[in-house]
């Protein structure tokens, strides 16, 4: 399982498609967005934590369709799927993958892109816990969508409107947990429900994105 781990890993950072293209989106939603809201450090300051937590969604949004797309055209998922290792072992190693390579660096370099959204200094931990709490939720719901529509062609569309619902309630606790803190107020309760939503989606959706795979398959 290391060795898929570390297999999948060289693939990203060589295809450049997970660290290079999702930390760039980030980057550039954290440009983009003083720009066209304006400069008013009010302002940034109350749409900082929605904006932040909608980019690092749709930077990892972005990369999702890589999860088994590429092994399933060279032939590899039906190597994995033979293979000893479970496929709910296999699922689980791939969105491990997809988070250290996306949703990791996106927790990691958050602080430095808060500066440009003029979020509070009080919220910078909070982004930071947020981030590493709810970031794994979304790299396992990519992988149970990606697992849904791995034989479909161009299914790129597809996985996104079949994702961002799912993605929802974590980006709402998510963004309450940095606004909350940012404000000086008790940010515990958005952040276990934020835990839960993770807790829940690692326990269970591997199993359902391996029986994906399987159907897909046959």
């Amino acid at each position: 399982m290391m060795a898929l781990l570390i297999r999948d890993l060289r693939l990203s950072f060589r295809a450049g498609g997970g660290f290079g293209l999702g930390l760039s989106f980030f980057l550039l939603v954290a440009v983009l967005v003083p720009l066209g809201v304006g400069p008013e450090g009010t302002t940034l300051a109350k749409i900082a934590p929605g904006i932040l937590w909608v980019g690092a969604l749709l930077a990892c949004l972005l990369s999702l369709d890589r999860i088994f797309a590429l092994d399933f055209e060279d032939g590899s998922l039906d190597l994995l799927a033979t293979s000893p290792i479970p496929m709910e072992g296999v699922v689980a190693i791939k969105a491990i993958a997809h988070w250290l390579v996306t949703g990791l660096a996106l927790t990691l370099v958050s602080p430095v892109l808060a500066v440009l959204m003029n979020l509070p200094k009080e919220g910078y931990i909070w982004l930071v816990v947020s981030l590493a709490a709810g970031t794994p939720a979304l790299s396992v719901i990519g992988a149970f969508g990606a697992a849904l529509t791995v034989g479909v062609k161009r299914g790129g569309l597809l996985l996104s409107l079949l994702v961002l619902p799912l993605y929802v309630p974590t980006l709402i606790f998510g963004a309450e947990v940095v606004k909350r803190g940012a404000m000086g107020m008790d940010a515990a309760t958005p952040l276990l429900l934020l835990a839960g939503i993770t807790a829940g989606t690692v326990a269970l959706l591997p199993f359902a994105a391996a029986a994906a795979i399987r159907v897909n398959l046959r």
